[in-house]
Protein backbone atom coordinates (compact mmCIF):
# COMPACT_ATOMS: atom_id res chain seq x y z
CA UNK A 1 0.00 0.00 0.00
CA UNK A 2 1.47 3.28 -1.12
CA UNK A 3 1.95 6.00 1.46
CA UNK A 4 -0.27 9.09 1.11
CA UNK A 5 1.56 12.13 -0.13
CA UNK A 6 0.79 15.82 -0.44
CA UNK A 7 2.04 17.97 -3.26
CA UNK A 8 2.00 21.77 -2.98
CA UNK A 9 0.10 23.48 -5.78
CA UNK A 10 1.81 26.04 -7.93
CA UNK A 11 1.42 29.59 -6.56
CA UNK A 12 1.06 32.68 -8.68
CA UNK A 13 2.08 36.12 -7.45
CA UNK A 14 -0.42 38.93 -8.11
CA UNK A 15 1.39 42.03 -9.24
CA UNK A 16 -1.59 44.41 -9.02
CA UNK A 17 -2.78 43.72 -5.46
CA UNK A 18 -4.84 41.10 -3.70
CA UNK A 19 -6.85 38.69 -5.79
CA UNK A 20 -6.52 36.00 -8.47
CA UNK A 21 -4.13 36.50 -11.34
CA UNK A 22 -5.10 36.22 -14.98
CA UNK A 23 -3.16 32.96 -15.31
CA UNK A 24 -5.43 30.92 -13.05
CA UNK A 25 -8.86 32.34 -13.95
CA UNK A 26 -10.91 29.62 -15.71
CA UNK A 27 -12.13 30.34 -19.19
CA UNK A 28 -15.78 30.61 -18.13
CA UNK A 29 -14.89 33.46 -15.70
CA UNK A 30 -12.54 35.42 -17.95
CA UNK A 31 -15.03 38.11 -19.08
CA UNK A 32 -16.85 38.57 -15.77
CA UNK A 33 -15.89 41.88 -14.04
CA UNK A 34 -13.96 41.52 -10.84
CA UNK A 35 -14.21 43.86 -7.86
CA UNK A 36 -10.97 44.25 -5.88
CA UNK A 37 -11.24 43.44 -2.21
CA UNK A 38 -9.09 42.97 0.87
CA UNK A 39 -9.03 40.45 3.68
CA UNK A 40 -10.70 43.02 5.95
CA UNK A 41 -13.72 43.58 3.72
CA UNK A 42 -17.09 42.61 5.14
CA UNK A 43 -19.54 40.46 3.27
CA UNK A 44 -22.56 42.33 2.02
CA UNK A 45 -25.98 41.63 3.44
CA UNK A 46 -28.30 39.68 1.23
CA UNK A 47 -31.36 40.61 3.30
CA UNK A 48 -31.67 42.43 6.64
CA UNK A 49 -35.15 42.04 8.06
CA UNK A 50 -34.26 43.56 11.44
CA UNK A 51 -33.32 47.07 10.32
CA UNK A 52 -34.67 47.92 6.86
CA UNK A 53 -33.99 51.66 7.38
CA UNK A 54 -30.28 50.94 7.43
CA UNK A 55 -30.56 49.43 3.98
CA UNK A 56 -31.99 52.70 2.72
CA UNK A 57 -28.95 54.46 4.10
CA UNK A 58 -26.70 52.07 2.17
CA UNK A 59 -28.66 52.75 -1.03
CA UNK A 60 -29.14 56.50 -0.59
CA UNK A 61 -28.10 57.12 -4.20
CA UNK A 62 -31.34 55.41 -5.18
CA UNK A 63 -33.79 56.35 -2.46
CA UNK A 64 -32.33 59.74 -1.42
CA UNK A 65 -31.33 61.03 2.01
CA UNK A 66 -33.48 59.54 4.76
CA UNK A 67 -32.30 61.50 7.77
CA UNK A 68 -30.22 59.84 10.50
CA UNK A 69 -32.31 56.73 11.11
CA UNK A 70 -29.71 54.45 9.50
CA UNK A 71 -26.86 55.54 11.76
CA UNK A 72 -26.66 53.39 14.88
CA UNK A 73 -24.24 51.05 16.58
CA UNK A 74 -25.42 48.00 14.65
CA UNK A 75 -24.58 49.07 11.11
CA UNK A 76 -21.89 51.69 11.66
CA UNK A 77 -18.82 51.09 9.48
CA UNK A 78 -15.74 51.10 11.69
CA UNK A 79 -13.18 50.82 8.89
CA UNK A 80 -13.35 51.36 5.15
CA UNK A 81 -11.03 48.72 3.71
CA UNK A 82 -9.48 48.56 0.28
CA UNK A 83 -12.05 47.82 -2.38
CA UNK A 84 -15.06 48.73 -0.23
CA UNK A 85 -16.12 51.43 -2.67
CA UNK A 86 -16.42 48.89 -5.48
CA UNK A 87 -18.79 46.62 -3.59
CA UNK A 88 -21.80 48.70 -4.62
CA UNK A 89 -21.46 47.32 -8.14
CA UNK A 90 -22.63 43.91 -6.86
CA UNK A 91 -24.82 45.06 -3.96
CA UNK A 92 -28.53 44.58 -4.10
CA UNK A 93 -30.47 47.84 -4.40
CA UNK A 94 -34.04 48.13 -3.21
CA UNK A 95 -36.67 49.09 -5.71
CA UNK A 96 -40.01 50.73 -5.03
CA UNK A 97 -41.52 47.53 -3.66
CA UNK A 98 -40.59 48.40 -0.06
CA UNK A 99 -41.58 52.06 -0.31
CA UNK A 100 -45.03 51.10 -1.60
CA UNK A 101 -45.58 48.60 1.22
CA UNK A 102 -47.88 49.72 4.04
CA UNK A 103 -49.54 47.99 6.97
CA UNK A 104 -53.31 48.09 6.89
CA UNK A 105 -54.95 48.43 10.29
CA UNK A 106 -58.56 47.22 10.17
CA UNK A 107 -59.28 47.90 13.83
CA UNK A 108 -61.88 50.47 14.82
CA UNK A 109 -60.99 53.80 16.38
CA UNK A 110 -62.06 52.59 19.84
CA UNK A 111 -59.88 49.49 19.56
CA UNK A 112 -56.91 51.59 18.51
CA UNK A 113 -57.42 53.91 21.49
CA UNK A 114 -57.59 50.97 23.92
CA UNK A 115 -54.44 49.45 22.38
CA UNK A 116 -52.63 52.76 22.71
CA UNK A 117 -53.54 53.03 26.39
CA UNK A 118 -52.48 49.43 27.00
CA UNK A 119 -49.13 50.00 25.33
CA UNK A 120 -48.50 53.31 27.12
CA UNK A 121 -49.62 52.24 30.58
CA UNK A 122 -48.95 54.73 33.33
CA UNK A 123 -46.22 56.37 31.28
CA UNK A 124 -48.79 58.02 29.04
CA UNK A 125 -49.90 60.55 31.66
CA UNK A 126 -46.65 62.42 32.25
CA UNK A 127 -46.02 62.29 28.52
CA UNK A 128 -49.27 64.16 27.79
CA UNK A 129 -48.41 66.70 30.49
CA UNK A 130 -45.03 67.30 28.92
CA UNK A 131 -46.65 67.71 25.53
CA UNK A 132 -49.01 70.32 26.93
CA UNK A 133 -46.07 72.25 28.32
CA UNK A 134 -44.11 72.28 25.09
CA UNK A 135 -47.02 73.54 23.00
CA UNK A 136 -46.21 77.06 24.22
CA UNK A 137 -43.33 77.18 21.73
CA UNK A 138 -44.09 78.40 18.27
CA UNK A 139 -43.21 76.26 15.29
CA UNK A 140 -43.32 77.12 11.61
CA UNK A 141 -46.44 79.22 10.80
CA UNK A 142 -47.83 78.61 14.29
CA UNK A 143 -47.97 80.58 17.51
CA UNK A 144 -48.06 79.33 21.09
CA UNK A 145 -51.15 80.01 23.12
CA UNK A 146 -49.49 80.62 26.49
CA UNK A 147 -47.21 83.63 26.67
CA UNK A 148 -45.86 82.71 30.13
CA UNK A 149 -44.66 79.34 28.92
CA UNK A 150 -43.10 80.92 25.86
CA UNK A 151 -41.31 83.68 27.81
CA UNK A 152 -40.33 85.46 24.62
CA UNK A 153 -38.18 82.56 23.45
CA UNK A 154 -38.45 80.36 20.43
CA UNK A 155 -37.40 76.73 20.21
CA UNK A 156 -35.01 76.82 17.27
CA UNK A 157 -33.87 73.65 15.62
CA UNK A 158 -37.15 71.82 16.22
CA UNK A 159 -39.26 71.49 13.07
CA UNK A 160 -37.31 74.42 11.61
CA UNK A 161 -34.42 72.50 10.10
CA UNK A 162 -36.32 71.97 6.84
CA UNK A 163 -37.72 75.52 6.69
CA UNK A 164 -37.13 76.80 3.14
CA UNK A 165 -34.95 79.87 2.87
CA UNK A 166 -36.92 82.95 1.87
CA UNK A 167 -35.79 84.35 -1.47
CA UNK A 168 -36.42 88.04 -2.10
CA UNK A 169 -36.23 89.98 -5.32
CA UNK A 170 -34.02 93.01 -5.79
CA UNK A 171 -35.56 96.45 -5.29
CA UNK A 172 -34.72 97.35 -8.89
CA UNK A 173 -34.57 95.29 -12.08
CA UNK A 174 -30.89 94.64 -12.71
CA UNK A 175 -30.09 94.99 -16.40
CA UNK A 176 -27.98 92.36 -18.16
CA UNK A 177 -25.49 95.01 -19.27
CA UNK A 178 -24.98 96.46 -15.78
CA UNK A 179 -21.38 96.23 -14.68
CA UNK A 180 -20.47 95.52 -11.05
CA UNK A 181 -17.76 97.95 -9.99
CA UNK A 182 -17.33 96.91 -6.38
CA UNK A 183 -18.76 94.72 -3.62
CA UNK A 184 -18.70 95.54 0.08
CA UNK A 185 -19.68 93.01 2.75
CA UNK A 186 -21.57 94.18 5.82
CA UNK A 187 -18.84 92.64 7.98
CA UNK A 188 -16.41 95.18 6.52
CA UNK A 189 -18.89 98.04 6.91
CA UNK A 190 -19.43 97.27 10.59
CA UNK A 191 -15.71 97.87 11.28
CA UNK A 192 -15.60 101.40 9.82
CA UNK A 193 -15.40 104.39 12.18
CA UNK A 194 -15.32 108.17 11.76
CA UNK A 195 -15.66 110.93 14.29
CA UNK A 196 -19.11 112.53 14.60
CA UNK A 197 -18.86 115.84 12.72
CA UNK A 198 -20.38 119.05 14.00
CA UNK A 199 -23.49 120.27 12.20
CA UNK A 200 -23.73 123.74 10.68
CA UNK A 201 -27.13 125.18 9.76
CA UNK A 202 -27.11 126.48 6.18
CA UNK A 203 -30.78 127.35 5.60
CA UNK A 204 -34.27 126.61 6.99
CA UNK A 205 -37.57 126.51 5.12
CA UNK A 206 -41.20 125.85 5.92
CA UNK A 207 -43.20 125.97 9.13
CA UNK A 208 -44.34 123.49 11.78
CA UNK A 209 -47.27 123.37 14.20
CA UNK A 210 -46.93 122.92 17.92
CA UNK A 211 -47.47 119.49 19.42
CA UNK A 212 -50.81 118.88 21.12
CA UNK A 213 -49.94 117.72 24.65
CA UNK A 214 -53.37 116.17 25.04
CA UNK A 215 -52.00 113.06 23.30
CA UNK A 216 -49.51 112.53 26.15
CA UNK A 217 -52.49 111.49 28.31
CA UNK A 218 -53.74 108.87 25.87
CA UNK A 219 -53.57 105.28 27.12
CA UNK A 220 -55.23 101.92 26.42
CA UNK A 221 -58.28 102.90 28.50
CA UNK A 222 -58.50 106.34 26.89
CA UNK A 223 -57.67 105.54 23.27
CA UNK A 224 -58.17 107.92 20.38
CA UNK A 225 -59.26 106.85 16.90
CA UNK A 226 -56.77 107.59 14.14
CA UNK A 227 -58.17 110.15 11.73
CA UNK A 228 -57.63 110.44 8.01
CA UNK A 229 -56.38 113.98 7.37
CA UNK A 230 -55.73 115.25 3.86
CA UNK A 231 -52.57 117.31 3.70
CA UNK A 232 -49.82 117.89 1.15
CA UNK A 233 -46.28 116.93 2.10
CA UNK A 234 -43.46 117.10 -0.39
CA UNK A 235 -40.76 114.47 -0.44
CA UNK A 236 -38.75 115.71 -3.39
CA UNK A 237 -35.68 113.80 -4.51
CA UNK A 238 -32.24 115.28 -3.92
CA UNK A 239 -31.50 116.16 -7.53
CA UNK A 240 -34.91 117.87 -8.01
CA UNK A 241 -34.64 120.00 -4.86
CA UNK A 242 -34.33 123.65 -6.02
CA UNK A 243 -32.39 124.61 -2.89
CA UNK A 244 -29.80 121.84 -3.40
CA UNK A 245 -29.56 122.78 -7.08
CA UNK A 246 -28.64 126.31 -5.98
CA UNK A 247 -26.07 124.92 -3.55
CA UNK A 248 -24.57 122.89 -6.39
CA UNK A 249 -24.16 125.99 -8.52
CA UNK A 250 -22.69 127.97 -5.62
CA UNK A 251 -20.21 125.18 -4.82
CA UNK A 252 -21.35 125.03 -1.19
CA UNK A 253 -20.43 121.36 -0.66
CA UNK A 254 -19.11 118.22 -2.34
CA UNK A 255 -21.73 115.60 -1.42
CA UNK A 256 -25.53 116.17 -1.27
CA UNK A 257 -28.22 113.90 0.19
CA UNK A 258 -31.48 113.81 2.14
CA UNK A 259 -31.92 112.52 5.67
CA UNK A 260 -33.83 109.51 4.36
CA UNK A 261 -30.97 108.40 2.10
CA UNK A 262 -28.26 109.19 4.63
CA UNK A 263 -30.01 107.44 7.54
CA UNK A 264 -30.46 104.29 5.46
CA UNK A 265 -26.78 104.36 4.58
CA UNK A 266 -25.74 104.85 8.20
CA UNK A 267 -27.95 101.95 9.34
CA UNK A 268 -27.20 99.71 6.35
CA UNK A 269 -25.77 96.87 8.47
CA UNK A 270 -29.13 96.48 10.25
CA UNK A 271 -31.23 96.21 7.10
CA UNK A 272 -32.64 92.93 5.78
CA UNK A 273 -34.94 94.00 2.95
CA UNK A 274 -33.41 95.06 -0.38
CA UNK A 275 -32.93 98.75 -1.23
CA UNK A 276 -31.04 100.90 -3.69
CA UNK A 277 -29.55 104.41 -3.83
CA UNK A 278 -28.98 106.35 -7.04
CA UNK A 279 -25.50 107.90 -7.17
CA UNK A 280 -25.03 110.78 -9.62
CA UNK A 281 -21.51 112.06 -10.24
CA UNK A 282 -21.69 115.57 -11.73
CA UNK A 283 -18.24 117.04 -12.22
CA UNK A 284 -16.51 116.81 -8.86
CA UNK A 285 -19.84 116.64 -6.96
CA UNK A 286 -21.75 113.58 -5.77
CA UNK A 287 -25.54 113.48 -5.35
CA UNK A 288 -27.02 110.57 -3.34
CA UNK A 289 -30.57 110.26 -4.59
CA UNK A 290 -33.55 107.94 -4.53
CA UNK A 291 -35.93 106.63 -7.15
CA UNK A 292 -39.53 107.92 -7.07
CA UNK A 293 -41.76 105.21 -5.70
CA UNK A 294 -38.83 103.27 -4.27
CA UNK A 295 -38.29 101.75 -0.84
CA UNK A 296 -37.70 105.18 0.75
CA UNK A 297 -41.36 106.11 0.36
CA UNK A 298 -42.61 103.21 2.51
CA UNK A 299 -42.17 102.14 6.12
CA UNK A 300 -41.16 98.55 6.83
CA UNK A 301 -42.82 96.32 9.45
CA UNK A 302 -40.95 93.72 11.55
CA UNK A 303 -38.04 93.68 9.13
CA UNK A 304 -35.63 92.26 11.71
CA UNK A 305 -37.99 89.66 13.22
CA UNK A 306 -36.90 86.03 13.28
CA UNK A 307 -39.82 85.21 10.98
CA UNK A 308 -40.68 88.47 9.16
CA UNK A 309 -43.95 88.94 7.28
CA UNK A 310 -44.06 87.25 3.90
CA UNK A 311 -46.04 87.82 0.74
CA UNK A 312 -49.13 85.69 1.40
CA UNK A 313 -52.00 85.24 -1.03
CA UNK A 314 -54.31 83.80 1.65
CA UNK A 315 -53.72 86.45 4.34
CA UNK A 316 -53.52 89.51 2.10
CA UNK A 317 -53.89 92.20 4.79
CA UNK A 318 -50.90 90.79 6.71
CA UNK A 319 -48.56 90.37 3.76
CA UNK A 320 -45.38 92.43 3.89
CA UNK A 321 -46.45 94.79 1.08
CA UNK A 322 -49.88 95.45 2.64
CA UNK A 323 -48.30 96.00 6.06
CA UNK A 324 -45.80 98.43 4.56
CA UNK A 325 -48.58 100.48 2.96
CA UNK A 326 -50.53 100.39 6.22
CA UNK A 327 -47.54 101.57 8.28
CA UNK A 328 -46.88 104.41 5.83
CA UNK A 329 -50.50 105.52 6.03
CA UNK A 330 -50.41 105.42 9.84
CA UNK A 331 -47.20 107.47 10.06
CA UNK A 332 -48.52 110.16 7.77
CA UNK A 333 -51.86 110.59 9.53
CA UNK A 334 -50.52 110.27 13.07
CA UNK A 335 -48.05 113.13 12.50
CA UNK A 336 -50.90 115.29 11.15
CA UNK A 337 -53.29 114.42 13.98
CA UNK A 338 -51.14 115.11 17.07
CA UNK A 339 -50.46 118.79 16.24
CA UNK A 340 -52.29 121.96 17.17
CA UNK A 341 -53.33 123.57 13.91
CA UNK A 342 -53.80 126.99 15.51
CA UNK A 343 -50.22 127.49 16.75
CA UNK A 344 -47.58 127.72 14.02
CA UNK A 345 -43.83 128.12 14.30
CA UNK A 346 -42.07 129.46 11.20
CA UNK A 347 -38.53 128.22 10.64
CA UNK A 348 -37.42 130.84 8.14
CA UNK A 349 -38.16 131.03 4.48
CA UNK A 350 -41.43 129.66 3.06
CA UNK A 351 -41.77 126.12 1.78
CA UNK A 352 -39.65 125.87 -1.41
CA UNK A 353 -41.87 123.19 -2.99
CA UNK A 354 -45.31 124.74 -2.43
CA UNK A 355 -47.36 126.25 -5.22
CA UNK A 356 -50.29 128.65 -5.17
CA UNK A 357 -52.75 125.76 -5.14
CA UNK A 358 -51.13 123.84 -2.28
CA UNK A 359 -49.77 126.53 0.04
CA UNK A 360 -52.96 126.43 2.17
CA UNK A 361 -53.01 122.59 2.37
CA UNK A 362 -49.44 121.98 3.49
CA UNK A 363 -48.69 119.49 6.24
CA UNK A 364 -46.63 120.49 9.26
CA UNK A 365 -43.07 120.05 8.01
CA UNK A 366 -39.92 122.10 8.25
CA UNK A 367 -36.81 121.61 6.12
CA UNK A 368 -33.38 122.27 7.63
CA UNK A 369 -30.35 122.17 5.35
CA UNK A 370 -27.28 121.29 7.41
CA UNK A 371 -23.61 120.95 6.52
CA UNK A 372 -21.18 118.34 7.88
CA UNK A 373 -17.41 118.19 7.41
CA UNK A 374 -16.25 114.76 6.16
CA UNK A 375 -12.57 115.65 5.86
CA UNK A 376 -10.26 113.19 7.59
CA UNK A 377 -8.51 114.43 10.70
CA UNK A 378 -5.10 113.36 9.37
CA UNK A 379 -5.53 115.15 6.03
CA UNK A 380 -3.01 117.77 5.03
CA UNK A 381 -3.85 121.43 5.60
CA UNK A 382 -3.76 122.24 1.90
CA UNK A 383 -5.86 119.17 0.98
CA UNK A 384 -9.28 119.71 -0.54
CA UNK A 385 -11.99 119.45 2.11
CA UNK A 386 -15.09 117.28 1.72
CA UNK A 387 -18.39 118.74 2.91
CA UNK A 388 -21.82 117.13 3.01
CA UNK A 389 -25.12 119.02 2.86
CA UNK A 390 -28.20 117.13 4.04
CA UNK A 391 -31.84 118.16 3.77
CA UNK A 392 -33.45 117.17 7.07
CA UNK A 393 -37.08 117.32 8.20
CA UNK A 394 -38.83 118.18 11.47
CA UNK A 395 -42.53 117.57 12.12
CA UNK A 396 -43.58 119.67 15.13
CA UNK A 397 -42.45 122.14 17.77
CA UNK A 398 -42.83 122.28 21.54
CA UNK A 399 -42.27 124.84 24.30
CA UNK A 400 -39.63 123.66 26.77
CA UNK A 401 -38.32 126.01 29.44
CA UNK A 402 -39.49 129.10 27.63
CA UNK A 403 -37.74 128.07 24.42
CA UNK A 404 -39.09 126.47 21.28
CA UNK A 405 -37.66 123.01 20.57
CA UNK A 406 -38.20 120.92 17.46
CA UNK A 407 -39.25 117.28 17.29
CA UNK A 408 -39.78 114.49 14.82
CA UNK A 409 -42.99 112.44 15.06
CA UNK A 410 -43.19 108.75 14.15
CA UNK A 411 -45.63 105.91 14.83
CA UNK A 412 -45.18 102.22 15.54
CA UNK A 413 -48.08 100.07 14.43
CA UNK A 414 -49.40 96.73 15.59
CA UNK A 415 -51.30 94.39 13.30
CA UNK A 416 -52.69 90.96 14.19
CA UNK A 417 -50.67 89.59 17.18
CA UNK A 418 -51.50 86.02 16.10
CA UNK A 419 -50.54 86.43 12.44
CA UNK A 420 -47.38 85.17 10.85
CA UNK A 421 -44.60 87.73 11.17
CA UNK A 422 -45.86 89.36 14.38
CA UNK A 423 -42.49 88.70 16.01
CA UNK A 424 -43.75 87.14 19.29
CA UNK A 425 -44.70 90.59 20.60
CA UNK A 426 -47.14 91.14 23.43
CA UNK A 427 -50.68 92.37 22.60
CA UNK A 428 -50.55 96.14 23.03
CA UNK A 429 -54.10 96.66 24.26
CA UNK A 430 -53.37 94.42 27.26
CA UNK A 431 -49.68 95.08 27.89
CA UNK A 432 -48.81 98.61 26.72
CA UNK A 433 -49.64 100.36 30.02
CA UNK A 434 -48.43 97.65 32.40
CA UNK A 435 -45.45 96.27 30.40
CA UNK A 436 -44.33 99.12 28.18
CA UNK A 437 -40.67 98.22 28.64
CA UNK A 438 -41.27 94.72 27.25
CA UNK A 439 -43.24 96.15 24.31
CA UNK A 440 -40.47 98.63 23.47
CA UNK A 441 -37.81 95.91 23.76
CA UNK A 442 -39.75 93.68 21.36
CA UNK A 443 -40.11 96.56 18.89
CA UNK A 444 -36.38 97.32 19.11
CA UNK A 445 -35.67 93.71 18.25
CA UNK A 446 -38.22 93.31 15.45
CA UNK A 447 -37.76 96.79 13.93
CA UNK A 448 -34.10 97.49 14.65
CA UNK A 449 -33.42 99.00 11.22
CA UNK A 450 -36.52 101.22 11.18
CA UNK A 451 -36.05 102.60 14.70
CA UNK A 452 -32.35 103.20 14.10
CA UNK A 453 -33.18 105.20 10.97
CA UNK A 454 -35.71 107.29 12.89
CA UNK A 455 -33.15 108.06 15.60
CA UNK A 456 -30.53 109.02 13.01
CA UNK A 457 -32.99 111.26 11.16
CA UNK A 458 -33.85 113.08 14.40
CA UNK A 459 -30.17 113.63 15.20
CA UNK A 460 -29.37 114.81 11.67
CA UNK A 461 -32.18 117.36 11.91
CA UNK A 462 -31.02 118.57 15.31
CA UNK A 463 -34.36 117.69 16.89
CA UNK A 464 -34.55 117.70 20.69
CA UNK A 465 -37.19 114.97 20.87
CA UNK A 466 -38.34 111.89 19.00
CA UNK A 467 -42.04 111.39 19.66
CA UNK A 468 -43.21 107.81 19.15
CA UNK A 469 -46.87 106.87 18.91
CA UNK A 470 -48.35 103.41 19.43
CA UNK A 471 -51.12 102.74 16.92
CA UNK A 472 -53.01 99.43 16.69
CA UNK A 473 -55.89 98.10 14.65
CA UNK A 474 -59.31 98.55 16.16
CA UNK A 475 -60.05 95.06 14.87
CA UNK A 476 -57.09 92.76 14.10
CA UNK A 477 -58.90 91.48 11.01
CA UNK A 478 -59.54 94.98 9.60
CA UNK A 479 -56.63 97.15 8.43
CA UNK A 480 -58.74 100.26 7.72
CA UNK A 481 -59.60 101.40 11.27
CA UNK A 482 -56.91 102.19 13.84
CA UNK A 483 -56.69 103.60 17.36
CA UNK A 484 -53.91 105.53 19.15
CA UNK A 485 -53.01 103.69 22.36
CA UNK A 486 -50.28 105.96 23.69
CA UNK A 487 -47.24 108.14 23.02
CA UNK A 488 -43.72 108.31 24.36
CA UNK A 489 -40.92 110.88 23.97
CA UNK A 490 -37.23 110.08 23.69
CA UNK A 491 -34.07 112.08 23.35
CA UNK A 492 -32.57 110.88 20.06
CA UNK A 493 -29.07 110.23 21.45
CA UNK A 494 -30.41 108.33 24.45
CA UNK A 495 -32.70 106.32 22.18
CA UNK A 496 -29.76 105.45 19.90
CA UNK A 497 -27.66 104.41 22.90
CA UNK A 498 -30.52 102.24 24.15
CA UNK A 499 -30.57 100.47 20.79
CA UNK A 500 -26.77 100.04 20.84
CA UNK A 501 -26.52 102.14 17.68
CA UNK A 502 -22.96 103.22 16.90
CA UNK A 503 -22.96 106.71 15.37
CA UNK A 504 -19.23 106.58 14.68
CA UNK A 505 -19.78 103.44 12.61
CA UNK A 506 -22.62 105.13 10.70
CA UNK A 507 -20.47 108.13 9.85
CA UNK A 508 -17.65 105.76 8.90
CA UNK A 509 -19.95 104.13 6.33
CA UNK A 510 -20.94 107.56 4.96
CA UNK A 511 -17.29 108.60 4.75
CA UNK A 512 -16.27 105.38 2.94
CA UNK A 513 -19.15 105.59 0.42
CA UNK A 514 -18.50 109.29 -0.23
CA UNK A 515 -14.79 108.70 -0.87
CA UNK A 516 -15.58 105.77 -3.16
CA UNK A 517 -18.13 107.78 -5.17
CA UNK A 518 -15.79 110.78 -5.51
CA UNK A 519 -13.26 108.54 -7.27
CA UNK A 520 -15.78 107.35 -9.86
CA UNK A 521 -15.90 108.93 -13.33
CA UNK A 522 -18.80 111.19 -14.19
CA UNK A 523 -22.04 109.27 -14.73
CA UNK A 524 -24.86 107.49 -12.92
CA UNK A 525 -24.54 104.50 -10.61
CA UNK A 526 -26.73 102.30 -8.43
CA UNK A 527 -25.71 101.35 -4.89
CA UNK A 528 -27.72 98.17 -4.33
CA UNK A 529 -28.22 96.03 -1.25
CA UNK A 530 -28.28 92.37 -2.22
CA UNK A 531 -31.81 91.01 -1.61
CA UNK A 532 -30.65 87.80 0.07
CA UNK A 533 -27.11 88.45 1.32
CA UNK A 534 -25.52 91.16 3.52
CA UNK A 535 -23.58 92.72 0.64
CA UNK A 536 -23.57 96.14 -1.04
CA UNK A 537 -22.86 96.33 -4.76
CA UNK A 538 -22.33 99.37 -6.93
CA UNK A 539 -23.35 99.16 -10.59
CA UNK A 540 -22.57 101.46 -13.50
CA UNK A 541 -25.85 102.21 -15.31
CA UNK A 542 -27.15 104.54 -17.97
CA UNK A 543 -29.89 107.14 -17.64
CA UNK A 544 -32.10 105.08 -19.99
CA UNK A 545 -31.99 102.12 -17.57
CA UNK A 546 -33.12 104.31 -14.68
CA UNK A 547 -35.95 105.81 -16.72
CA UNK A 548 -37.19 102.32 -17.66
CA UNK A 549 -37.22 101.26 -13.99
CA UNK A 550 -39.03 104.44 -13.00
CA UNK A 551 -41.70 103.83 -15.64
CA UNK A 552 -42.15 100.24 -14.46
CA UNK A 553 -42.45 101.32 -10.81
CA UNK A 554 -45.07 103.92 -11.77
CA UNK A 555 -47.07 101.29 -13.67
CA UNK A 556 -46.91 98.93 -10.69
CA UNK A 557 -48.08 101.66 -8.30
CA UNK A 558 -50.98 102.48 -10.64
CA UNK A 559 -51.95 98.81 -10.74
CA UNK A 560 -51.86 98.60 -6.94
CA UNK A 561 -54.07 101.66 -6.64
CA UNK A 562 -56.53 100.19 -9.15
CA UNK A 563 -56.68 96.96 -7.14
CA UNK A 564 -57.32 98.85 -3.91
CA UNK A 565 -60.12 100.86 -5.51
Amino acid sequence: MAKPNFKLPKTYEAQNGWGPTSDVIPLQFRDIPYAPYSKGDKLGRVADWTNPDAQKQDNREVTGRTGRTGFNRFNRDQHQAYGAAFASAFAYTHTEDESSFSVVDNRSAAAKKMALKAAGGQRGRPQSKQTAQTTGYRTVNQRGGNGRQQQGRRKYGYKDYDKPQRVRNASINIGPDWKVLDEIEFSRLSKLTFGIPEAEDVASYGSVNFYNKMYDRVNTKNEKPLQHIERVKYDTTTSEDPVIQQFLQDNKATVFATDGVLSLLMCATRTVYPWDIVVKKVGDKVVLDKRPGGVFDFVTVNENAADPPAENDKDTINSWSALSNEATYINQNFARQVIDTKNVHTLGKPNPFASEDTKDKLASCGYRYRKFDLTSSNAAEDAERTHLIVRTEVDAAQKLGGQTSLMTVRALNEFDPNAQGSGTSLPWKKSLDSQRGAVVAAEMKNNAAKLARWAVQAMLAGADQLKLGYVARADPKNNNRHVVLGTQAYKPRDFAAQMNLSLTNGWGIVKAVADMCLQLPEGQYILLKDPNRPILRIYAVSSEDLEENEDESEEESDEDEAKEN
